[in-house]
């Protein structure tokens, strides 16, 4: 038996849900069609889920087609959960993108083709909803190729669109208008084929092109294009043969070393950590002890995706999806076993936002601190940041949605009643030059026994932060860390964690720090390193100094996040609307006449975009047409925001050695 691993993504509300529920009944895994609306869907499975009728996390149930198992994974479609979306698509073997034939081609429709083409994960489109009034085949067709990608190829066509009648009828061999479309399509990445058209039109069988269609779509260089409705059942059979005969199935070796990645973490009824892991290659077995990083855990239970949920299983092999339990210090991204070459980036924008959360009852302060870390468990990017200066508790946030859904999870699977305060901007701050520190050994200075000299140098936009080596490897603790690797990614810990907050109390990014020296001391070293043994405790503590005082040199510029914004609107409401636009200051492009509507794109800051979705619908009648996505950081104009500390402050060294040492 084969295994694909396939992704269900959309913009919110496009039906992504309500198709893998007609998927599942067309499997005969389900004896009726769930209802998102009635809550009573397979994969939106947390109560909040029912109540508000979108998913919120993301969810793995399979299906068999012939002989190929099928572990589908549905995913959040609101942009406020696009971390969930983050995570999944390096497990993917392919995905269905689903477009709606009514609202068509949306904002998050074309963020998600973007990562998709990005990663080359094989793709099918899947035109929803062609039973609703409103739905338009070409026009959305059009779309598609204009804002995701040429490279579609319409598989059939939908008659009786808006009725409950609507059907989808495959294209014929011989249907001349679809030979073209594929040919104009496949001669694009074919030289061989193009040759061959060019000699004798009539040279191209059909069995030719469909082979060279499954061929190309495998490599993500075409996408077949399906149209249907998931409330009808119109088009899925159609998709479902699709997925297996033009979709690649995992690949993977289960009798190489194990590998993998865990792509999600949960909570059982005991409160046991479960891992979702997708393993790459080898084979993971119940008792087993596997690598975790710089971590080992004994594997006490495994559940595998086959013909419906998970059940029991003694062993996960490569190209499967397992739950396992036992994995107690285990974290989403970590890697299963022998890490993947591939470095781990991200896919889509961070969080923009931050906000305060409080509870109501001083009493619960502790139990919420332990909830809020389980909840970044499941999402790191909630990134909790504690502020024990101010007894206060912040979470990093992509909307209002999420900030809604985090305190309804609070109240209903922990019994804590909290408030959030306005949420704020989060700006980054990039290094502006380059900065060296040091702190030595034995020096009356420093009461740490450790020297650390550490460099900061400015790195290209979007690629985080980077940690070196530049020492020699006799220098390395091994008495501590066991092994250079050891130390490298504790020091890379150590320096990660003083770069959440900069010189203006913001994370910093976009930086090489280099460690350019290091010494320690042990009772039966050498003279010049001969004393009490240095501790990992010296070399955290010290980090901090360190790093501060070379960011200090570097300097700093704090950059606010932009989004891209596409604005479109009655001709005679461009007067009232563009004075708006520049008092939130925006950059605007020239306005872009489309009938008798304007279509107006440029960059707005992330902190006025609710604004304007608050003003727009009186500017416009109702009828001006919003969509944003973050696009970059860009160097604040004017007074430079700052962000209260939380770190006990080493930019202040008396400040700080009193609270780590108390002395100065």
């Amino acid at each position: 038996m084969r295994t694909l691993n396939l992704g269900i993504l959309a913009h919110v509300d496009a039906g992504k849900t309500s198709l893998t529920e007609r998927l599942l009944h067309a499997a005969g895994v389900i004896d009726e069609v769930g209802s998102v609306d009635d809550g009573s869907t397979q994969t939106d499975s947390l109560a909040l889920e029912r109540q508000r009728g979108i998913t919120i996390k993301s969810a793995v149930v399979s299906f068999v087609v012939g002989d190929v198992t099928v572990n589908l994974i549905d995913t959040p479609g609101h942009p406020d959960f696009i971390a969930e979306v983050e995570r999944v698509l390096s497990v993917l073997d392919g995905a269905v993108l689903v477009v709606s034939a009514v609202e068509g081609v949306q904002a998050q429709t074309r963020i998600l083709m973007r990562a998709l083409r990005r990663l080359r994960i094989p793709t099918l489109i899947f035109v929803n909803k062609i039973d609703r009034v409103g739905a338009d085949c070409e026009r959305v067709l059009r779309s598609i190729a204009e804002k995701l990608t040429p490279a579609v190829v319409p598989m059939g066509t939908a008659s009786g669109l808006g009725t409950r009648g609507t059907v989808y009828v495959p294209h014929p061999d011989a249907d001349a208008d679809f030979t073209s479309r594929l040919v104009d399509v496949l001669t694009e990445h074919d030289e061989a084929l193009t040759a061959a058209y060019v000699d004798d039109e009539t040279a191209l069988s059909y069995e030719r092109l469909r082979d060279e269609l499954a061929a190309q779509t495998r490599r993500a260089l075409a996408h077949p294009v399906f149209f249907g409705s998931a409330m009808t059942g119109a088009g899925v059979d159609a998709l479902t043969a699709a997925i297996t005969k033009l979709l690649p199935c995992a690949e993977g070796d289960a009798d190489r070393p194990v590998s993998g990645t865990v792509f999600k973490v949960e909570r059982g009824p005991a409160g046991e950590k479960v891992a979702y892991v997708r393993l790459f290659s080898g084979t993971a077995r119940v008792r087993d002890r596997l690598q975790l990083g710089h971590e080992e855990g004994k594997v006490t239970a495994i559940h595998v995706f086959e013909r419906g949920l998970a059940e029991p299983c003694g062993s996960v092999v490569a190209g499967q999806i397992g739950k396992l339990w036992g994995l107690g210090e285990v974290r989403i991204g970590d890697a299963i076993g022998t890490p993947q070459t591939t470095v781990a980036e991200h896919h889509f924008a961070p969080p923009t936002l931050e906000a305060v959360v409080a509870p109501r009852h001083l009493a619960d302060k502790g139990r919420l601190h332990v909830a809020l870390t389980q909840l970044a468990e499941q999402d790191p990017l909630i990134n909790l940041r504690q502020d024990d200066i101010r007894q206060e508790m912040n979470v990093s946030l992509y909307g209002e949605v999420q900030k809604e859904v985090i305190q309804a999870t609070l109240a209903d699977d922990y019994g804590i009643a909290v408030s959030f305060r306005e949420s704020t901007t989060l700006c980054i701050e990039r290094p502006v030059g380059a900065g060296e520190a040091v702190e030595l050994l034995q020096e009356e200075s420093n009461p740490f026994r450790a020297t650390i000299g550490l460099r900061i140098d400015p790195a290209p936009h979007g690629s985080g932060i980077e940690f070196r080596l530049r020492i020699e490897s006799r220098a390395v603790p091994t008495h501590i860390y066991k092994n250079v690797n050891g130390f490298t990614e504790m020091m890379g810990q150590y320096v990660r964690r003083t770069l959440r907050e900069g010189l203006f109390g913001w994370q910093v990014t976009d930086c090489v720090v280099t460690m350019i020296n290091c010494e320690y001391s042990v009772a039966d070293g050498p003279p010049s390193t001969r004393g009490p043994d240095s501790t990992a405790a010296d070399f955290r503590k010290l980090t901090p100094l360190v790093l501060m005082d070379a960011l200090k040199q570097a300097g700093t510029r704090v950059c606010e996040p932009i989004h891209r914004y596409q604005l479109e609107l009655p001709a005679d409401t461009l007067g009232a609307v563009l004075p708006v636009l520049a008092r939130l200051g925006t950059a605007l492009q020239a306005p872009v006449a489309r009938g008798s509507a304007y279509l107006l794109e440029g960059g707005i800051p992330a902190a006025r975009v609710h604004e304007l979705q608050q003003k727009l619908p009186a500017l416009t009648r109702g009828e001006g047409v919003l969509e944003s996505a973050f696009h970059r950081y860009q160097p604040v104009r004017g007074a430079i925001p700052t962000r209260p500390r939380s770190d006990r402050n080493p930019l202040n060294r008396k400040e700080y050695l009193l609270h780590v040492v108390r002395r100065v």
